[in-house]
C-alpha cells in the first residue's frame, strides 16, 4: 500500500495536491510520503518480531535501512524516529546517517573498498560493525583499529554463490559477484579474525541482491549461513550476530507480486529456527521505492506522419536513471487523467542521448502540453543516483505529512552549480 491515490480526479499525496505542489516548487520534483515510508517500516519489522525474529538482548531485529536507496537526511530521521538503523557504504553514509540522528550503535559498515581513513572515521564514531569483505580488507581493518589503540568489531560477508536479483547489476550472491568471501574462506577468516589483536569478530553477513521476488534464492542463502555459524560455533568461536541483508522485491507494476513480508519472515523462521543469534537486516527498495514519486512535466507532444507520438517531459535520464540503467519499469499515470481511450506514446526525456528514454509504446491518458505526469515507485534509487549531466539542476526533493509538506532538498540555482567549479590560474 502506499499514499499516492486520486481524489477528486486528480492525484494526491496523502492529503497534498501534486498539481499544487508542482505549481509551487516547480518540476521534474521528487516527492516523498511520510505514512508510506512508516507503514512499509513498521510492516517489516512487526511481521519479523511476530515470528521470534531478535535482536540483541531479545528486542527487535536491527532494520538498518539501506542508506544507498535513499540518502537524504530527512527521509533517514523519518526512519530513525520509528528506531531504524543504517546501512552504509561510505564515510559521506555514515555522516548522513549520524545527522539524521541514527546512533551510531545502529550503522553498520558495508562495501567491497573501504579506504584507511572511511575505517579509522568508522571506529571513532562506534559504529556497532564493521562487514569485512575480503581479507585484505579484513587486514586493513586491524591494522587501522591497532593504530587506534581500538578492536574493530567485524562481521565476514560471505557470498553464497546463490543467483538473484531482478537485473544482473543488481545482483550480488554469485561468485563471480565482487562481494564478500567464499564459503570455503569464511570459516578460516573468522578464525583469523578472532586471534587477531585489532579485530573482534562478532557475526556472518550476507546479501544477494536487489528486486527478488521468489524467496526460494533466499531461503538457500539462508540455510547456507545458518550451516556456517554452526560450523563455526562447532570450532569454539562465538557467534553473536547474523546479518541477513535485504533485496526483497516491490511491487513494480508489471512484474510478478512479490513476497509479503510476512511471507519473508516466516521463511526466515522455518530456516533458522532455534539458531540463538541477534538478526539485523538491510531493507532499502522495500521501504523507500513506493514512498515516492517524481512528477514531470510534459514540455510537448511530438507525431511523426507515420503515426509514432513522443511525450516530450522536462524530467530526463540525470533524473531518474533507472529506466536507462536497468531497463527499469515505472509506472506513470496523469496527475489529472483525460477522458477518453489510452493512447501510446514513447516517453523520453531533453537530453541528448537516445538512451533518454523512460518507455517505448506505452497506453497512457491522452497527453497534453503542460500536462503533469508521476513516475510511481521512485522513492528507492531515483534521486539519489541523479546527476547534473547535460548540465541539467538536480530536481528538488520533497517530504509530505498529512497536510503538510517541506521542501527537504531544495532546486539548486545554475549559479550554485557554476560555483561549485574553480578556474585554473593559467585561464
Amino acid at each position: 500500500m502506499n499514499h499516492f491515490e486520486l481524489h477528486g480526479g486528480e492525484l494526491f499525496c496523502e492529503d497534498v495536491s501534486l498539481s499544487a505542489l508542482a505549481e509551487a516548487v516547480g518540476t521534474p520534483v521528487y516527492v516523498y510520503s511520510t505514512a508510506t515510508l512508516e507503514r512499509h517500516y513498521a510492516v517489516l519489522r512487526d511481521a519479523l518480531v511476530a515470528e521470534g525474529i531478535r535482536g540483541e538482548h531479545g528486542g527487535d531485529p536491527l532494520l538498518a535501512f539501506a542508506v544507498k536507496a535513499n540518502s537524504n537526511v530527512a527521509v533517514l530521521k523519518t526512519l530513525a524516529k520509528l528506531g531504524a538503523g543504517a546501512d552504509t557504504v561510505s564515510e559521506g553514509e555514515i555522516r548522513r546517517a549520524l545527522a539524521a540522528g541514527v546512533p551510531p550503535e545502529k550503522i553498520v559498515f558495508s562495501g567491497v573498498g573501504k579506504t584507511a581513513d572511511e575505517i579509522a572515521f568508522a571506529l571513532k564514531v562506534g559504529v556497532s560493525e564493521i562487514n569485512v569483505e575480503s581479507e585484505p580488507e579484513m587486514e586493513l581493518a586491524s591494522r587501522v583499529a591497532r593504530s587506534l589503540g581500538a578492536r574493530a568489531l567485524v562481521a565476514i560477508r560471505v557470498n553464497p554463490d546463490v543467483s538473484a536479483g531482478g537485473h544482473a547489476k543488481i545482483s550480488t550472491g554469485k561468485a563471480d559477484n565482487k562481494f564478500g568471501v567464499s564459503l570455503s574462506e569464511a570459516e578460516r577468516l573468522y578464525a583469523k579474525a578472532a586471534n587477531d589483536a585489532g579485530l573482534k569478530p562478532v557475526g556472518v553477513t550476507c546479501h544477494i541482491g536487489s528486486q527478488i521476488t521468489d524467496l526460494a534464492p533466499m531461503a538457500e542463502a539462508f540455510a547456507k549461513m545458518r550451516g556456517l555459524v554452526e560450523r563455526l560455533r562447532g570450532e569454539g568461536l562465538a557467534v553473536e550476530r547474523l546479518d541477513l541483508g535485504g533485496g526483497l522485491g516491490v511491487p513494480y507494476f508489471n512484474q510478478p507480486t512479490p513476497p509479503t513480508p510476512a511471507d519473508y519472515a516466516r521463511m526466515i523462521a522455518r530456516t533458522m529456527g532455534g539458531l540463538d543469534v541477534a538478526y539485523s537486516f538491510e531493507p532499502g527498495r522495500m521501504i523507500a521505492a513506493n514512498a515516492g514519486v517524481l512528477l514531470a512535466r510534459v514540455l510537448h507532444v511530438h507525431e511523426r506522419p507515420e503515426g509514432r507520438k513522443f511525450a516530450v517531459l522536462d524530467a530526463a535520464m540525470n533524473d531518474l536513471i533507472r529506466p536507462a540503467m536497468y531497463d527499469a519499469y515505472h509506472e506513470i499515470v496523469a496527475v489529472k487523467p483525460r477522458p477518453g481511450a489510452p493512447v501510446v506514446y514513447d516517453v523520453v526525456g531533453p537530453i541528448c542521448e537516445t538512451g533518454d528514454t523512460f518507455t517505448r509504446e506505452r497506453a497512457l491518458s491522452p497527453l497534453e502540453a503542460g500536462d503533469l505526469v508521476a513516475f510511481l515507485s521512485a522513492g528507492a534509487y531515483g534521486a539519489v543516483m541523479s546527476s547534473e549531466y547535460n548540465s541539467r539542476l538536480l530536481a528538488p526533493e520533497v517530504l509530505v505529512k498529512g497536510a503538510d509538506y517541506a521542501v527537504i532538498r531544495p532546486r539548486p540555482t545554475y549559479e550554485d552549480m557554476l560555483a561549485k567549479e574553480a578556474t585554473a590560474p593559467w585561464l
